[in-house]
């Protein structure tokens, strides 16, 4: 299937484009979901638990893929609509190269100091800083590649082949799968088998576009407007798609760096224990999030399209009818989280009584955020979209810094353990009203 970029929207056709990235998305978020669950029933509570301290620290790596992801697609896009594709390719490829040796560089230097940064993460107990540190470094091994698979989330839209990259994460997603059943079930590996798995399905997925569009061979399969071609360094555009991409960059931190903070609190209040159940509530939460994060890969590019070709009109249809798809898919999901919550803890740890109670009170309280959490992320997106990735990232690193990071050190002395689940639906309500601030007062600029 190809999309195009210009032309009206309607319903059907947003929700026609969004589902190939949705289901990319999905299928990026089975990684975690799939390794937490044959770690889980097949490797133990404490390989569980150290998988969850070291995952957030490999993601704030991956973060910067996801920055030049995004805030490239977002130039890049903004400068097709004003019809200059050569100067657009040669901004897309020097953002690839330029992302590769940067993320070269950060995975040798965290693969040296790996141990001493899970023990920073909280893993003091022998054998999880054993587990922690082994799972990053075969993960730091391929860490590039997975940055690069973040970087196309959004090139892929922008190359109006979506359901490319849906195609190549379901057959990565799927390898993931297969290889922990074989790895951790049969060959009995535990935390390193799945750390294996993850790594050969993160290097096919960054492996196909390089090859693809060019960066590896020759790109004869490439059709798209997207190529790889000689581009010399232009640090301008740089630090133009580097500022649009802020806000995703400091969300993904900021959002590593929470979950990091919610360990320390759960470790000091009922111990590996509650960082084995706030694993639980991130696998679904993941999930979650992927659904709206899969649909603003796909909008933001046709946002940015527009901007450039100054189509006002189009845009005010597009935050419009994206309002209403979100809050009404928020709540959807919502309403799943909370009739489900049993049966989705029984699926990590039906084996333990004491710990599916624990898990089922907590998702069925921090799932009821997920009625805004759409609308609150969705408006980062829209102000990168727009080539605003100040304002974005303020809205970004706000939410979760400030309102989030605050909520779960304030409200456990309120309410105890009840408070940190609670921690994200009192951010949320918070950022809500941030969110509709931000969109009154720039409304004029512009104009939708």
């Amino acid at each position: 299937m190809k999309i195009e970029l210009a032309g009206h929207y309607g319903y059907g056709r947003i929700l026609k484009t969004s589902v190939p990235s949705v289901l990319m998305m999905l299928f990026m978020s089975v990684y975690g979901v799939v390794d937490g669950f044959f770690v889980s029933n097949y490797a133990g509570t404490t390989s569980f638990a150290a998988l969850n301290m070291v995952w957030p620290a490999l993601m704030v790596v991956g973060a910067i893929g996801l920055m030049f992801g995004t805030g490239g697609s977002a130039l890049v896009a903004m400068i097709i609509g004003q019809n200059d594709r050569d100067r657009a390719n040669r901004i897309f490829s020097m953002l690839t190269r330029t992302m590769l040796a940067v993320g070269t560089v950060i995975a040798v230097i965290m693969f040296i100091f790996i141990r001493s940064i899970s023990s920073w993460l909280g893993a003091t107990d022998g054998q999880m800083l054993d587990d922690c540190t082994t799972y990053g470094r075969i993960l730091l091994c391929v860490m590039p590649l997975f940055m690069t698979q973040m970087e196309f989330q959004s090139f892929f839209m922008t190359a109006e082949r979506p359901q490319l990259g849906t195609w190549i994460t379901v057959i990565s997603g799927v390898t993931n799968m297969v290889l922990d059943f074989l790895f951790i079930v049969v060959f009995k590996w535990g935390l390193t088998g799945a750390a294996i798995a993850t790594a050969i399905s993160q290097a096919i997925g960054g492996l196909f576009p390089l090859v693809y569009f060019g960066f590896i061979g020759n790109g004869r399969w490439n059709d798209t407007p997207l190529k790889c071609v000689g581009s010399g360094r232009d640090w301008r555009s740089i630090r133009q798609a580097c500022a649009n991409g802020l806000s995703e960059f400091v969300n993904n931190i900021s959002y590593n760096v929470l979950i990091i903070c919610y360990n320390l609190q759960l470790m000091k209040l009922i111990g590996q224990d509650g960082v084995a159940v706030y694993g639980i509530i991130q696998y679904l939460a993941f999930l979650f999030a992927a659904i709206f994060i899969g649909y603003n890969m796909a909008v933001s590019p046709i946002v940015s399209y527009n901007y450039g070709a100054r189509n006002h009109t189009e845009l005010k249809s597009l935050l419009r009818k994206s309002i209403v798809i979100l809050v009404t898919v928020g709540c959807i999901l919502t309403m799943i989280a909370e009739l489900f919550a049993v049966p989705l803890s029984k699926v990590f740890v039906g084996h333990e009584p004491e710990l599916c109670r624990l898990a089922t009170r907590a998702i069925r309280l921090y799932m009821i955020s997920f009625m805004i959490w759409g609308f609150n992320n969705f408006i980062s997106a829209w102000f990168t979209s727009l080539n605003n990735g100040i304002v974005s990232a303020i809205a970004s690193f706000t939410r979760t810094f400030v309102f989030e990071m605050g909520c779960v050190f304030v409200l456990p002395l309120l309410f105890g353990l009840d408070g940190v689940w609670i921690s994200v639906d009192v951010a949320d309500c918070l950022a809500l009203i941030m969110a509709v601030y931000l969109l009154k007062k720039f409304k004029q600029r512009y104009k939708y």
